[in-house]
């Protein structure tokens, strides 16, 4: 059952029965926004709570930012912290042959019509993201078992901008459903980069995986001129992915070239190298 609300429909009209609003934070730069627009009164009611899903795996700058938001004064509302494990740790495991909740990763196979370059279905946000705020959530309010109402009792904000509207996604869940406040303001990127830089909030960092290959070649880039151990760490997992992934044929890679990604140049501009392909995650909890 489909329980949908409409992003442009106008001013929002919670459900009567909503028992618990949460904020799903990726403690990027949407999410943050989100955080913040309502500790100054201008989204509301305000949350009960935000939750964050840890992969094990975000940048460095991710979980300081994360510790600034937890920290006293900032947000008068509990983050609590979810996890489904270590995605880098699966990865790995993964190669060795075990099972994995996918990634997004480049194939490159060789068939007598040639060479093929193919992308990996994605779980990884499921696994990862959705299931642990899912259970989160419902464990806030009292909803054990399969058992649930048929009726929306959870509301979860998502930090999805105007001009992500393709990321937009109804809860499949009739106990829940989803909210999405900086489309309902017609926020931008633009905007909320304006509106966190006018009242002198720092900038929050890119929430993302460090190995995500949704990344930009900017982004790319920006891992590897900013920190080199980051970087380090991410070449080694794209080395370690190429072979004996269960069920995948051929040679596997993080950069959408299928090139070994110590080998990208990384040079090209937006307009020539890979783009950022985080408007692909539909679901709106990656890359906010």
């Amino acid at each position: 059952m489909l329980v949908p609300s409409n992003p442009l429909g106008g001013p929002w009209r919670p459900p009567e029965a909503i028992r618990l609003r949460a904020l799903s934070l990726g403690a990027g730069v949407q999410s943050t926004t989100l955080a913040l627009m309502a500790v100054q009164g201008e989204i509301g009611p305000m949350p009960d709570c935000a939750i964050f899903a840890d992969t094990g795996w975000e940048p460095q700058a991710v979980y300081d930012h994360l510790a600034w938001l937890r920290s006293p004064d900032v947000l008068p509302f509990p983050v609590h912290i979810v996890s489904a494990g270590n995605i880098r740790d699966d990865i790995l495991a993964a190669a060795s042959g075990r099972r994995w909740a996918s990634i997004p990763a480049y194939t490159r196979t060789q068939t007598p019509a040639g060479e093929i370059v193919g992308m990996i279905t994605r779980q990884s946000t499921t696994e990862y993201k959705i299931r642990p705020i899912r259970r989160k959530m419902r464990a806030l309010v009292g909803l054990t078992r399969k058992r649930a109402p048929r009726h929306p009792v959870v509301e979860q904000w998502i930090g999805i901008s105007f001009d992500e509207l393709t990321r937009v996604k109804y809860s499949s869940d009739a106990w829940q459903i989803n909210r999405w406040p900086l489309i309902e303001r017609g926020m931008t990127r633009r905007d909320y980069l304006r509106w966190l830089e006018r009242r002198g909030y720092p900038l929050p960092p890119k929430s993302a995986c460090l190995g995500c290959p949704f990344h930009s070649d900017a982004g790319w880039r920006a891992i590897r001129d900013d920190d080199p151990e980051e970087w380090a760490d991410v070449v080694e997992v794209d080395r370690a992915l190429r072979r004996g992934l269960r069920g995948i044929h051929g040679e596997v890679f993080l950069h959408r070239s299928a090139t070994p990604l110590a080998m990208v140049p990384l040079t090209d501009t937006e307009k020539t190298g890979q783009a950022d392909l985080f408007l692909n995650e539909c679901d709106g909890m990656c890359g906010v």
